[in-house]
């Protein structure tokens, strides 16, 4: 299967930020922390290669603690500045201030050597889509938050947000980028659903998952689906056909529904059900 997605307004969404960008002081950009190479989009790099940057590795939650730190020590070791956060319940949100301002501290010192005062960072929140930006900066900015429009690039499909007088936010849409360098890529997204279920073939990605799962979180993929080991070593499609009669995703005549088995695997590693999951590790 080829799992691409890329929708005409995310060009749109691309030019936008390319646009605004002389704005701004600050990336952060959000990671999905089950799969943090495969959830950075490439184009982040080129647009933000002369501003300071901040990684938040979000959802860390759903992923594996231990793959977590490595991700962290990885993204130090490329010059970014980076937290572990879960902005549903906001984990590691309060940090980021303190962060920001560690950042962003030579352009802090310039404007107090020009007498600037208070003049707030200017931040852009990037990712991909579903990566969590939204719930990010509701998470982060609380009912403290204002839309600020009197100031140059407030269109439609982005706004400005004044977080206190030290910090104001440009939020912008999810974007992915028009072609994946590789099909694995393209299937981590799929997995961790930042591209669009209808377009995909989800007994396909259910497979791949159960596969990697095999693999790698085997235990946990058993015991979630209260399935015996007992030595045998199983194959995606029969643990697929083990889901069917335990779940009782059957057709008419009982035949196994696959589908639904499929959606039902796909449902419960993306809320974290099986556990607490990782899709890649740095290289």
């Amino acid at each position: 299967m080829n799992y691409q997605w890329y929708p005409g307004h995310m060009t749109k969404a691309k030019r936008m930020m390319q646009e605004n960008i002389s704005l701004i002081d600050l990336v952060i950009e959000l990671v999905d922390a089950r799969a943090p190479l495969s959830s950075r989009n490439p184009d982040i790099d080129e647009l933000g290669k002369q501003k300071s940057r901040l990684i938040l590795l979000n959802k860390s939650d759903l992923a594996d603690p231990k793959k977590n730190l490595c991700w962290m020590n990885y993204f130090k070791e490329k010059g970014f500045y980076v937290l572990e956060v879960n902005a549903k319940t906001g984990q590691g949100l309060k940090a980021i201030q303190s962060m920001v301002r560690e950042a962003c501290k030579e352009k802090i010192e310039r404007d107090r050597k020009r007498g600037i005062k208070n003049r707030p960072v200017r931040a852009i929140v990037v990712g991909i889509p579903n990566v969590g930006k939204s719930t990010f900066i509701n998470s982060f900015a609380g009912k403290a938050c204002t839309k600020t429009g009197n100031k140059p690039g407030v269109t439609k499909g982005k706004q400005w947000i004044r977080l206190n007088k030290e910090l104001e936010l440009l939020d912008t849409p999810g974007i992915l980028w028009p072609k994946f360098e590789s099909e694995e890529v393209g299937k981590k997204l799929a997995m961790i659903g930042s591209m669009n279920d209808e377009i995909l073939q989800m007994t396909e990605l259910a497979d791949a998952l159960v596969t990697y799962l095999l693999s790698y979180y085997r235990s946990e993929l058993l015991r979630r689906y209260q399935i015996e080991e007992e030595g045998q070593i199983f194959t995606a499609q029969e643990v697929m056909a083990i889901v069917c009669e335990k779940r009782k995703c059957y057709k008419r005549g009982q035949e196994p529904d696959y589908e639904k088995a499929a959606a039902l695997i796909i449902d419960d590693f993306r809320s974290g059900r099986i556990g607490q999951i990782t899709l890649e590790e740095p290289g």
